[in-house]
């Protein structure tokens, strides 16, 4: 255990971070194999830091960090940018981003906590989880669930508005479920209002991380392709003002300028066709 003020690594102290010369130890296993075998022991040994009230947050840092040393060490390529935006500004933001996979919940705290304290919102079901429910709750995160959109709105607002007054940022993810394409029809404006709310900065962020697939009968344990590289980019912050309609739309023009420019457009999807429909 570090019991330790210092972050082991700050991803953040550059700008870009890239995956370089990393080599696979065990090529003769499947790559979900590998890695998820060290993955369980990762979230064990969270877990169980978390049920002694050990698990601050450099223990949470340390955790994520291993888990990206993990996905590296079968094969899994990174492409991270756009990290000095994180020292560009005082105060907390609320980081607004699509959301594919497993894998941007457990990396995103190595690249934000060292700079911004963080914490997610993040639905009732996650608490479920053995061992990662410790986890979770260790961090403080904002629950919701699915069976009061309008409940759940109130909530993260109260809420969310109460830690961001007390200096700590929050990561929301706007779609309804993840999913490997990005709609933005189905892209909700909670983050925004909640940046506005708090007269806080917004952080637009776009990825790609469908290296760590879905599962079909277990979300969270999918295919593990490394054939794919994971693209994550911080963008400009900003603050919001009127309205929220145009910071809104800056937003889902991030992402899709992003996923366009990582050759990722297939990830998009295309509602012309919808659209040409309604007239």
């Amino acid at each position: 255990m570090l019991n330790t003020e210092t972050y082991p690594v700050v991803l953040a102290e550059k700008d870009t971070y890239n995956t370089i010369g990393k080599k696979r130890q065990f090529a003769f296993l499947p790559p979900a194999v590998e890695f998820y075998s060290k993955l369980i022991r990762i979230v064990i040994n969270s877990g169980n830091l978390a049920k002694q009230g050990k698990y601050g947050p450099v223990e949470w840092v340390k955790s994520s960090l291993d888990i990206l040393n993990a996905l590296e060490s079968v094969g899994v390529h990174f492409e991270i940018s756009g990290m000095s935006h994180l020292t560009s500004f005082e105060g907390p933001a609320v980081f607004v981003s699509n959301h594919m996979s497993t894998l941007e919940t457990v990396i995103l705290p190595s690249i934000i906590q060292p700079r911004k304290e963080v914490t997610f919102v993040v639905k009732k079901e996650l608490l479920d989880y053995p061992y990662f429910r410790n986890v979770l709750k260790a961090r403080n995160p904002i629950v919701v669930g699915r069976a009061n959109p309008r409940e759940d709105l109130v909530h993260v607002l109260e809420e969310g508005a109460k830690y961001l007054g007390s200096g700590r940022s929050i990561i929301i993810f706007p779609q309804k479920t993840r999913s490997n394409i990005f709609n933005p029809e189905s892209f909700n404006t909670l983050g925004v209002k909640l940046a506005k709310k708090s007269d806080c900065y917004v952080v637009p962020v776009a990825l790609v991380t469908d290296a760590w697939g879905n599962g079909k009968k277990i979300k969270d344990f999918g295919e593990i392709n490394i054939k794919k590289t994971v693209h994550i980019s911080l963008g400009e912050p900003f603050k919001v003002e009127g309205s929220g309609s145009s910071e809104h739309n800056k937003i889902l023009e991030f992402i899709s300028a992003k996923l366009k420019q990582w050759n990722r457009a297939d990830c998009i999807e295309d509602t012309s066709s919808e659209k040409n429909e309604r007239f």
